[in-house]
């Protein structure tokens, strides 16, 4: 399963990759939108980290993924135990 974070911590990054690796996914980090978010791709499992992301940053990552079959988990806090739920939930 791949998996694009958006948003959260950058200093969290390693903890987010290491989590997914843990569930058996590929996983991708976009915490700025330095390049416009591009190379998003058609993810399996799309996470955003709303607390931590612009309005601007939110809608272009939804309208990258628009009309593939992603499923979006958005969550509040950018924990790592948030994204472990979201894992748990989304990969059984």
């Amino acid at each position: 399963m791949s998996v694009v974070i958006v948003g959260g911590n950058e200093c969290m990054t390693r903890q987010y990759m290491d989590i997914c690796k843990s569930y058996g996914c590929k996983a991708k980090c976009y915490h700025k939108m330095k390049s416009g978010l591009k190379n998003l791709g058609t993810p399996d499992l799309l996470v955003l980290f709303t607390d931590t992301m612009s309005h601007k940053m939110l809608r272009t990552a939804l309208s990258e993924t628009k009309g593939c079959d992603t499923i979006v988990a958005r969550s509040h806090s950018s924990s790592a135990s948030a994204l472990k739920g979201i894992l748990k939930e989304h990969t059984g």
